[in-house]
């Protein structure tokens, strides 16, 4: 959808890695989570916000991941978060993780769904027109 992935930087702490000092897969969700909020906060949409004035969350639907080389402690890494798809209900992003120093060699690199549900009923709900607007224009 976008020309240009949005980036956001990520640092390797020691707290981020496992005994074999690589990180723990389960980490770069964490980082990929981070690009995605920054991503909208980027177009003004805080997440605590949308809750309290639209009463709406954007949860995880859908994750599809492939880790293919391992960062290490200390590492500087890029993480990029583009929207795929822009659905009724839900937004896709494509994210890679991978080094500063070498961005051209992806070391994880998956696809989220992101559901957009009523906070009170948790249903799904549709990703309100001018949060649409406002994503789709500027991806």
């Amino acid at each position: 959808m976008s020309k240009v992935p949005f980036t956001w930087p990520v640092r390797v702490y020691y707290e981020d890695t496992d005994h074999g000092g690589v990180v723990y897969y389960a980490n770069y969700l964490k980082f990929m989570e981070r690009a995605r909020t920054e991503h909208l906060r980027s177009f003004g949409f805080e997440q605590d916000q949308l809750r309290a004035r639209e009463g709406l969350l954007f949860v995880v639907r859908r994750v599809q991941v492939d880790y293919l080389a391992p960062a290490v402690f200390n590492d500087e890494l890029v993480v990029t978060a583009e929207i795929t798809h822009l659905g009724r209900a839900s937004i896709t992003y494509g994210q890679q993780v991978a080094r500063k120093q070498a961005p051209e060699q992806v070391l994880c690199a998956g696809s989220i769904k992101i559901a957009s549900v009523d906070a009170r009923s948790m249903r799904p709900a549709p990703v309100p027109e001018h949060i649409i607007a406002e994503i789709s224009g500027g991806t």
